[in-house]
């Protein structure tokens, strides 16, 4: 099976992280995309905090039952921070993968991609897929990568919790069960 991991905080899961892991999913042939939430991100911190559990249960939530997505809990029963060469190390070691695991990351991260753990190591066992998020232009990026043809989307989930926070509309950002789920339990200082 050919599986591209796209990992993050999902804080919350919206639509944009949907529709990128759908659409690279299909145009480089992956089987499965692997959602991956982070337990403690180590380039930023985890604001407006709803909890691990939470954040996973948006997650289900969104994926529903759809087979071309799945989600793994690794980095958070791993514990401590959540390192991408690690991740990816868990990954393979469970899950019977055809070929080299798909990295998918937002170009937003290209200019930090250097200061990752053993950012050498992580080019050698992934096939790194960058996906625009902001702009159709391709960043110059040293390792080896391919440039998805994805939609922009521009939604970010720091975007949602200020709009939330600030009583603005939010709703036709995320799936409607994350809606509701944000909204039933008073989420990201809701009012």
């Amino acid at each position: 099976m050919r599986l591209l991991v796209l990992g993050g905080s999902f804080n919350p899961v919206h639509l944009g992280h949907l529709a990128m892991a759908e659409e690279v999913r299909g145009e480089f042939g992956y089987d499965r995309a692997v959602l991956v939430p982070s337990l403690r991100p180590p380039h930023k911190s985890v604001s407006e905090e709803p909890g691990a559990d939470r954040r996973v249960e948006m997650l289900r939530l969104a994926v529903g039952d759809d087979e071309s997505l799945a989600i793994d809990l690794c980095d958070i029963e791993r514990g401590g921070t959540s390192y991408t060469i690690d991740t990816l190390g868990d990954l393979r070691s469970r899950h019977p993968v055809d070929g080299k695991l798909g990295l998918l990351i937002g170009d937003d991260l290209v200019p930090g991609f250097p200061s990752w753990r053993r950012p050498d190591e992580l080019a050698e066992a992934a096939d790194i897929i960058c996906a625009h998020r902001w702009s159709a232009e391709e960043l110059p990026f040293r390792f080896p990568h391919r440039y998805a043809h994805n939609s922009i989307v521009r939604i970010s989930s720091s975007d949602i919790r200020e709009r939330i926070a600030a009583g603005r509309p939010f709703r036709r950002l995320v799936d409607p069960a994350v809606f509701r789920y944000i909204v039933e339990n008073g989420l990201y200082g809701l009012r």
